[in-house]
């Protein structure tokens, strides 16, 4: 089928003839007639089929004919990003595309300018907790990706937000995109939808595992891999020599970087080594240089890299990049890449098919190895895709055979039912009025996937342990059949934060004194289940407890007298010193050696730390207002990693923590210095140079620093400075950096 032979708004399909779309793949062809009739729709096809086309049909034919309106609903901000740029090529048609992420203490009434809003799965249940009134003139629903219901950390806020999206309008059009599930019907059953799934791809899969250096491919076919005694730098050469690319996947973030390194100086053997642009930024983190990111600079230089979450976003955005380009030949990454964005390539290697998982090894996924595979093949460059895996013997050549390739993929649970993960989500629906009693509630509940799936039964006795600990520790209060979120369960809603967290940080909150160390405060953070503390490895242990005998009369939650909760505390210690050497300006590369974590992993923390102590200075509100200041202070500290007399540099444009550092040790210390000092001096201090010298001086002229002041994220800085002179708490809304 011809895309002009669709019921289309005028100009779309000039749009996608100018991006190259002029007919639809088989299962598109079956599936856009349904989209476009307002109808339900599961849609489950392999990747790379064209799902998100199905998605973006309907979603012009909601805005440009029905003047509706859209959320576009992904996992991840790296796929945001993604749809919100194919969207923006719409926008000639007279549409308004945004991206909405980061900040989950707000409403965005600014969105209501907006005709397609592209968010996360957070962010959405975010903005339904607020309550904005634009969110009433929504008429579709895109889940992409929606397979992800299984995933127990993301999986149960998609479908509370589904459940409560269907609720709130019951003749809402939802469209679910998900690769092939063995059960994608009975998630097409739950949201009442037309149902369409395939196994077809634009781009021949072999699929295929590699034994003595022979594929041994699923058709019976086979081929010949030239010798090597690496058997996966030998599938790396050979299909870069034919033209293609590569992508490899390992288990542990270690491996990928110790693949690639291994096999930068391999790369000649294949292309030559050339200088890309913009890699010297990669090298570095905030200005200052890391090992991991000079490592990174080595391995593209040479057409390889390796991706992990240990890297920045800066960091993963270029080897991205540089790889749909086609600078970079080969990427090594964990499974995580399978899941984010459109990445492919013609080969796709697959070493592991195990993980170390709750202190042992464990299989992965069919669903996730299909996952990987599905990578293999790039529409329009490769006339096929090859995805292998790597056998010892012919015995595990035939299990990985059978289990992975011939297999099926798992069908996916919902994982709504524990109370961990209900704890949030139950306080929310008292907070904003979609439920007002336990019946209610239980039949909201029974509008779930997991009420889909199951019976009610286990999921009622979770709710109710649920309501009898918020009730207990004051979130909600009963009266009669009566119940109501009380001003502390609102703001903790509105927070976004697990309740038992909002519990631990109002504990802290009440032993706190005006004279008290900030450091107890930075513990309590590190404490909640919010914040994913750190591995105690053997040789913390000392250290750790040495710092616990020197801070004890800090700590604001005690250590516990259970020695199975000992070592977690400890393990929250840990974490916390690893926030203060942060505000205390340890060199990066030093910090992030100590605990050994990458430059991504230090980005996380400091963003969970932030957006939680914003958290515990709104809570200090309710509980004690002397805790406020040293919050705000500390807040801003931990986005930029200073100390306290570096406040006043940072709020400039270019000016992060080293380069803060080096005006200060150079007698610049203020603005008001800064001001003053002569350009050409200005220029000589370590780290500032002629350009950034000149902007610096532009940014300080009258008028020109207060506006930079207003940018998202950096209107606190401004408040620290006024706190500090008693003029009291302003209501600045922290902008977090948090990327879900």
């Amino acid at each position: 089928m011809k895309v002009s032979e669709l019921d289309l708004p005028e100009g779309v399909a000039k749009v996608l003839e100018e991006d190259g779309i002029v007919e639809l793949y088989p299962p598109q062809a079956k599936a856009a007639p349904l989209a476009l009739d307002g109808k339900n729709l599961m849609l489950a096809i392999p990747t790379a089929s064209g799902k998100s086309l199905i998605a973006y049909l309907a979603a012009l034919k909601h805005v440009l004919e029905r003047g509706g309106k859209v959320l576009y609903i992904v996992p991840l901000r790296a796929l945001a990003s993604e749809k919100y740029d194919d969207l923006k090529k719409f926008e000639k048609l007279g549409l308004k595309v945004e991206m909405s992420s980061g900040d989950l203490d707000s409403p965005d009434p600014q969105l209501d300018k907006f005709d397609i809003v592209v968010a996360t799965s957070e962010k959405a249940d975010s903005l339904l907790r607020h309550q904005g009134h634009w969110l009433n003139h929504i008429s579709l629903v895109v889940a992409d990706e929606v397979h992800l219901l299984h995933d127990p950390g993301r999986g149960p806020t998609l479908e509370v937000t589904l459940a409560k999206f269907r609720k709130f309008n019951p003749d809402l059009q939802i469209i679910a995109l998900s690769a092939t599930i063995k059960n994608s019907k009975e998630v097409a059953d739950w949201l009442n939808a037309e149902h369409v799934a395939s196994t077809w791809r634009p781009t021949p899969l072999k699929e295929g595992v590699l034994l003595d250096g022979t594929v041994h491919f699923t058709d019976n076919t086979r081929r010949e891999i030239p010798g090597d005694k690496d058997a996966i730098f030998a599938l790396i050469k050979d299909s870069i020599l034919e033209g293609g690319q590569c992508l490899v996947f390992v288990n542990t973030r270690k491996s990928t970087e110790t693949l690639a390194t291994r096999y930068a100086p391999r790369m000649k053997e294949v292309m030559a080594e050339r200088s890309l642009e913009g890699e010297d930024r990669i090298a570095e983190d905030q200005g200052e240089p890391t090992t991991v990111g000079k490592r990174l600079q080595s391995c593209v230089r040479k057409g390889i890299a390796f991706h992990n979450a240990g890297l920045s976003n800066e960091q993963r955005r270029f080897v991205e990049s540089n790889f749909k380009k086609g600078n970079i030949k080969c990427i090594v990454a964990t499974p995580t890449l399978a899941a984010g964005i459109n990445l492919p390539a013609r080969r796709v290697i697959i070493r592991d098919v195990h993980r170390f998982e709750n202190g042992g090894n464990v299989a992965i996924p069919v669903l996730e190895i299909k996952q990987m595979c599905g990578r293999a093949g790039r529409p329009r460059y490769d006339p096929y895709g090859e995805a292998i895996l790597l056998a010892k013997d012919e015995e595990e050549r035939r299990f990985l055979t059978d289990n992975y390739l011939l297999n099926d993929s798992e069908e996916i649970y919902s994982k709504l039912g524990s109370e961990p993960v209900l704890r949030s989500h139950v306080l929310a629906t008292f907070a904003t009025g979609t439920a007002s009693s336990r019946d209610s509630l239980m039949d909201f509940m029974n509008s779930t996937f997991f009420a889909h799936q199951t019976t009610m039964a286990g999921l009622e006795d979770a709710a109710d342990n649920v309501l009898e600990f918020l009730e207990r520790e004051g979130m909600v209060r009963t009266e009669g059949d009566l119940i109501q979120a009380t001003f502390f369960g609102r703001r903790v809603s509105d927070l976004y934060i697990d309740p038992l967290t909002a519990v631990k940080l109002r504990d802290a909150l009440r032993e706190f004194k005006p004279q008290s160390s900030y450091f107890g405060l930075l513990h309590a953070v590190c404490s909640s289940p919010d914040m994913m503390t750190m591995y105690l490895r053997r040789a913390d242990y000392e250290w750790v407890e040495q710092v616990l005998l020197l801070r004890e009369n800090d700590m604001l939650l005690k250590p516990p007298e259970d020695l199975d909760q000992y070592e977690f505390y400890l393990a929250e210690l840990k974490t916390a010193c690893s926030l203060d050497d942060w505000v205390q300006e340890m060199e990066e590369d030093e910090l992030l050696k100590k605990y050994g974590m990458g430059p991504g992993d230090l980005r996380n923390k400091v963003d969970v730390g932030e957006w939680l102590v914003y958290s515990m200075r709104e809570l200090a509100n309710i509980f004690n207002k002397d805790a406020y200041p040293v919050l705000t202070e500390l807040m801003v500290r931990i986005r930029y990693g200073v100390r306290h007399d570096l406040l006043d540099l940072v709020r400039l444009r270019g000016v992060g923590r080293a380069r803060a550092r080096s005006l200060h040790n150079h007698g610049v210390r203020n603005v008001d210095q800064l001001r003053e000092v002569d350009l050409i001096r200005l220029a000589r201090i370590p780290k500032i140079g002629d350009a950034l010298a000149k902007n610096l001086k532009e940014q300080v002229t009258e008028g020109k620093l207060a506006r930079k002041a207003e940018v998202p994220g950096e209107q606190a800085a401004v408040e620290v400075r006024k706190e500090i002179k008693n003029e009291g708490p302003k209501d600045c809304r922290q902008r977090s950096l948090l990327d879900f």
